[in-house]
């Protein structure tokens, strides 16, 4: 049960969310296999060695019967040696007699050094004890015998040896080959439990190969053969020119990081396309607006002209009032013109002292007649705005003209627009806040494009010039909206 517990971690562990070099995992597939090899080598070497003791058991125990066994043999022998001494008259039977009993005490020595516990020796010793005492009364017998040769003490003699030292020699003899058998019978069982517990170790390694053949190919398909198809995958999506594709970081830590450069190489590869866009875009303005430009320049210049000889002194005041206000409509629009252009190229802003209210008010200008048409009105609700601020007079003028026109644009009509000016230690702020009915979209000053318009005529320009000129001044544009609530414009310009 242990052993599959630790398969079942094993391949939570090696697929971890945390990614794997090659080699660490090239590593890990040889360790396994090692150890594989280990485990069969162990396995097999304990069976070796357990089949070996038992051999070696058994191969002791029957040295041990058989030299009980040749102890009783030598026993008869020595026996019939003393009958044939005493009832044949053989002169040498007396010699082979001593002859048997050196032989016997021999192997009694020899059953002592081969005993393997105390039951196998105190057997031995009874087996012995029983044999000195064989050797002590037998010979008595005998001389009894001798000296009243008679057919009833012959008799007596034969039940004497037969019931007496016979019968206790081959009680103990039998108790010891019933212990010998039984640790043979041990032996035996032993070796059929090793025989099916060698058939279950060698089993394990089997059923390990299997285990691990089965992980590896997960492994190999999940930390390999996966990414290396989702980069193939990725890579002929990215060279049909979708750069938006991104491959999976997943794998081996060489995989992963050769699949978070492709992703690299893609969003460096889209970026290098958008400003390739955004050029080929601006290239085509550029050579727009100047013709467009230059075509409204003349007629404003004509205009101007024209006003600048209608004012004469002979004129009434509101005359020439109106003439003045044309002159400086046109010069605004002169300045909007090269605005537009700046928009195109780079801007050069020019930081001077000025009063904000002067640059609202110059922003406002153009605005009448759209307010008026609207009955909207532009509250101020600060008296910060009169003070003077560090800025480019005509580029925050355009770019506050853009945007309190989205918002009186925005407004329904009779509407009231809010311009706030809150001032900081170390940056104004201005809030501009329309009760429209909120933005249709969120302005991203990153746009490759001049960016979406709602109105019938319009350009798109007026929001990315105002981002243009936040970014040039060092400020920052945000707009908050509102959906049927309005929209907040926020301009900061850092003092």
């Amino acid at each position: 049960m242990k052993r599959f517990a630790l398969a079942s971690r094993l391949p939570t562990w090696l697929f971890s969310p945390k990614a794997k070099a090659l080699r660490v995992l090239l590593l890990l597939h040889d360790l396994s296999f090692l150890a594989l090899i280990l485990f069969a080598v162990i396995s097999g070497a304990y069976g070796i060695f357990i089949w070996d003791q038992a051999s070696k058991q058994s191969q002791r125990i029957n040295a041990l019967v058989q030299e009980i066994y040749q102890v009783r043999g030598d026993l008869y022998r020595q026996m019939k040696e003393l009958f044939d001494a005493f009832f044949l008259q053989d002169s040498e039977a007396l010699s082979e007699y001593n002859h048997f009993t050196s032989t016997i005490l021999t192997h009694l020595g020899h059953l002592q050094s081969i005993a393997g516990d105390d039951d196998e020796r105190l057997a031995i010793q009874e087996i012995e004890n029983n044999y000195r005492n064989f050797v002590n009364e037998a010979p008595k017998l005998f001389y009894r015998y001798q000296s009243n040769p008679d057919r009833l003490a012959q008799k007596s003699l034969y039940k004497d040896i037969e019931t007496g030292i016979f019968n206790r020699y081959e009680e103990v003899t039998k108790r010891a080959e019933q212990l010998l058998s039984l640790k043979q019978a041990e032996i035996k069982l032993r070796l059929d439990d090793a025989r099916r517990h060698s058939i279950g170790v060698l089993l394990v390694p089997v059923l390990l190969a299997f285990i691990l053949l089965v992980f590896s190919r997960q492994i190999l398909k999940n930390a390999i053969v996966r990414p290396i198809n989702d980069i193939i995958d990725a890579t002929n999506a990215i060279s049909t020119g979708d750069l938006s594709h991104q491959v999976p970081e997943a794998g081996a830590q060489e995989l992963a990081l050769l699949s978070r450069e492709i992703n690299k190489m893609a969003e460096d590869l889209a970026a290098s396309r958008d400003a390739l866009v955004k050029s080929e875009k601006q290239a085509a303005l550029g050579l727009l607006v100047p013709m467009l430009a230059h075509n409204i320049r003349n007629p404003l210049a004509s205009i101007r002209a024209t006003a600048q000889v209608m004012d004469v002194p002979a004129l009434d005041k509101e005359m020439q009032e109106s003439i003045q206000g044309i002159i400086h409509t046109v010069d605004r629009l002169e300045r909007w013109t090269g605005g537009l252009l700046s928009y195109l190229h780079p801007i050069k802003p020019s930081l001077n002292p000025v009063l904000l209210s002067t640059v609202v008010d110059g922003a406002m200008a153009t605005l009448r007649q759209k307010l008026n048409e609207k009955a909207s009105v532009i509250h101020e609700n600060s008296a910060d705005i009169r003070a003077p601020i560090l800025t480019d007079e005509h580029l925050l003028e355009q770019m506050l003209y853009n945007l309190l026109l989205n918002a009186l644009e925005a407004c329904p009509k009779g509407a009231a627009i809010t311009l706030d000016c809150q001032r900081h230690e170390d940056s104004v702020v201005l809030l501009i806040i329309d009760q429209g009915p909120g933005m249709p979209f969120t302005p991203n000053p990153h746009a490759l494009t001049p960016g979406p318009t709602t109105k019938r005529f319009g350009t798109g320009l007026g929001i990315p010039f105002a981002f243009k000129v936040c970014e040039e001044l060092g400020g920052m544009l945000q707009f908050e909206s509102v959906q049927g609530k309005g929209t907040t414009v926020r301009v900061t310009l850092p003092q």
